[in-house]
């Protein structure tokens, strides 16, 4: 597991900054089939924001997200989705991405570290962000 910025930050493995992050849930580290969110390892997809985790989503790859399972995505209301694609990033087909444009919702496509590292950041920020953890 690769720690993310939920406890310290580090350069060369010193510890710098402690984040203070006032969310119910951050995400402490990553694997590359795990995530550790409040000291829990979750191994399936997943649906994170900073007050809400939905660690039932049905979702096992891109060609699965559709409206019923975008809906806990869009009541949120977030500012930002982030979408992590597990180990490697793939890019989001046309179709998902034309309904975040519909929304006028900005989706962020990256691999899951860089979501973990990405999430904590925007978390502390205070900014609502919604985070689709493929797993």
């Amino acid at each position: 597991m690769l720690p993310c910025h939920g406890g310290f930050r580090y350069a060369r493995g010193m510890p710098l900054i402690e984040d203070q992050i006032d969310a119910r849930y951050s995400i402490q580290a990553y694997g590359p089939d795990s995530v550790t969110i409040n000291e829990r390892e979750y191994s399936g997809s997943l649906v994170l924001s900073a007050d809400r985790l939905i660690e039932d989503w049905p979702v096992r790859g891109l060609e699965d997200i559709d409206d019923d399972t975008l809906a806990c995505v869009f009541e949120q209301q977030p500012d930002v989705v982030l979408l992590g694609t597990g180990a490697t990033q793939r890019f989001a087909p046309m179709e998902l991405q034309r309904r975040f444009v519909e929304k006028q919702l900005g989706l962020e496509v990256m691999d899951n570290g860089a979501l973990c590292r990405t999430f904590n950041i925007l978390v502390a920020e205070g900014r609502r962000v919604v985070a689709m953890i493929l797993q």
